[in-house]
């Protein structure tokens, strides 16, 4: 494909075209830049001569010399019946809107956009013109065809289905995102194939009230426009293969997150006993796999939601990803939610997601293949709007040193109430500006002595966490692999080898780690307050 651009009229400013044609080079096409100052006439018959695929117009100056040079050139490329091509525009946000006015332009440009939306719009026109025009839409290919830059993901669940609906249709408009996440409200988690148990009183609590297989169509059908974003759904809390089966039917679901302990009476998310729940979810996980559906395991920050100390989240990073590999997963996403628990410290809190992610690309070869997504932590907004603006992006920032293929942006007024297409635009925007600044250099955490060290000790700690876990099995007189077996794990956790402080209280794990985090890391403590390694805590099993 060709383009052909220039400055009309008496603007001298080409540094944004001249970017935007060294961008397009970049992407596979032809450019020939004109220049400053072009007179409409001399762009006109440069256009016939040329035949170019894409005209890109600058101009900066002022609003109603604009309109006149528009006027003028429109009606010289319809005299000429040169108008079958794309039109683009630059220049400040005063000519853009001037620009947006003329209905001919197919995309306007006022300095507001990043690098990456520029050429995600260089390559959905290049889609257009080749293949299509319908970005990927499986989650693999979508990650390719946008590198280097990640997928953003939202959820949206509003308290009714026409407000889900019609916001949902704004984000797909808006282009912002490349993957919805659904979010269905407890009663529909919880009870969507037995609706009879529901309590009408929390209709739309916590998500969308999805009542029927056309309601999940109806949202579906609303993200097919703009930039057709993926669309994926959370997991039921309960009959989660028949969740799994429903997603992949009416909404081609993206990627299945599905836990292996949680949604259980762990977490009382749902009534389901801990074995049997882990014997479900496992049993969807290997569907999912068998179905050709990726799948994140979200277990490791349901731990750290609940303070268990660094070593057990690292750990559990590596039970996870082993499992999903045994049961056949191809593409997998780990998802690693930043500033959880809170109170970590940004150098220790890369550390130990380093030590997370470091784990999970081990298991990498030409049968599974893993995808980093990073979040901001639930637990770190603060119920200021600005202040979380703040937290927002400063945790993106340091996140991007994880080099993400999936950023999962938490709008910055979730802690004060559930966020609507214009709060998740505004936090998407926010986002990307972070990782671009990032991107133009970050320093390397891992070379930081402190970092180093704080990895490595999470990662020989966590293996003790596994080691014990076998034990368990061998002790038990299981043949199969312990680290798949329902009874093992199950006892895991009643025994406390996998516990965390935040679950002080249940009746399913026994709550007694005590943590300390004044260094800015979460670690295991005796009763003294000393810390406490795992070879020491979990000697009864090694």
């Amino acid at each position: 494909m060709k383009i052909l651009g220039g400055a009309i009229g008496s603007d001298v400013h080409t540094a944004g075209l001249v970017m935007f044609l060294e961008l397009a080079k970049k992407e596979g096409f032809k450019t020939i830049n004109l220049g400053a100052a072009v007179p409409v006439e001399k762009m006109v018959e440069f256009i016939e001569r040329e035949n170019p695929d894409v005209v890109a117009i600058g101009y900066r100056l002022g609003r109603e010399p604009l309109k006149r040079l528009l006027n003028e050139f429109f009606s010289l490329i319809d005299e000429k019946e040169l108008g079958e091509r794309i039109f683009i525009f630059g220049g400040t946000i005063e000519t853009a809107e001037v620009a947006r006015s003329f209905s001919r332009f197919h995309a306007v440009f006022d300095g507001r956009q990043e690098t990456e939306d520029v050429i995600m719009f260089l390559r959905g026109e290049m889609r257009k013109k080749e293949k299509g025009g319908i970005p990927p839409q499986t989650l693999w290919e979508r990650v390719e065809y946008k590198k280097p830059y990640p997928l953003f993901r939202h959820h949206i669940g509003l308290p009714t289905m026409e407000e889900t609906v019609k916001e949902i249709k704004k984000l797909a408009e808006s282009g912002m995102l490349d993957i919805i996440s659904i979010a269905p409200d407890q009663n529909a988690q919880q009870y969507f194939f037995g609706p009879e148990k529901m309590d009408k009183s929390q209709d739309g609590a916590g998500g969308a009230p999805i009542r029927s297989v056309e309601d999940f169509e109806k949202l579906y059908e609303a993200s097919r426009r703009g930039n057709y974003p993926l669309v994926r759904s959370y997991a039921g809390t309960r009959n989660l293969l028949k969740f799994s089966k429903l997603l992949k039917e009416t909404i081609n679901n993206a990627w299945a997150a599905i836990p292996v302990f949680w949604y259980s009476e762990l977490d009382k998310r749902s009534e389901r006993p801990l074995e049997e729940a882990i014997k479900e979810n496992l049993e969807a996980i290997k569907w999912n796999a068998e179905n050709g559906i990726p799948v994140e395991i979200n277990d490791a920050h349901q731990w750290g939601l609940r303070f268990a100390h660094d070593a057990l989240v690292v750990a559990d990073t590596y039970l996870i990803t082993y499992i999903a590999k045994k049961l056949g997963v191809k593409h997998y996403v780990q998802q690693y939610m930043l500033m959880t628990p809170h109170f970590l410290s940004p150098k220790y809190d890369i550390a130990k997601n380093i030590a997370m992610k470091e784990i999970v690309k081990s298991f990498e070869d030409s049968t599974f293949e893993t995808y980093t997504m990073i979040r901001a932590g639930l637990l770190s907004f603060p119920a200021d709007s600005h202040m979380a603006m703040g937290q927002l992006v400063s945790e993106m920032f340091y996140g991007a040193y994880l080099e993400p293929d999936i950023v999962h942006v938490v709008a910055y007024c979730e802690a004060i109430e559930r966020a609507k297409a214009k709060e998740i635009i505004e936090s998407v925007k926010m986002t990307k500006r972070a990782l671009a600044i990032a991107r133009m250099g970050l320093p390397d955490f891992k070379e930081d002595p402190d970092i180093k060290r704080r990895v490595e000790h999470l990662k020989e700690e966590a293996m003790v966490i596994i080691q014990a876990i076998k034990n368990l099995g061998e002790a038990m007189g299981v043949n199969d692999d312990p680290l798949l077996n329902p009874k093992v794990l199950a006892k895991a956790v009643r025994e406390g080898i996998l516990d965390a402080h935040g679950l002080i209280g249940s009746n399913v794990a026994p709550g007694r780690v005590k943590i300390d985090f004044s260094t800015g890391g979460v670690d295991c403590v005796d009763d003294n307050g000393n810390i406490l390694p795992e070879r020491k805590r979990l000697e009864k099993y090694l």
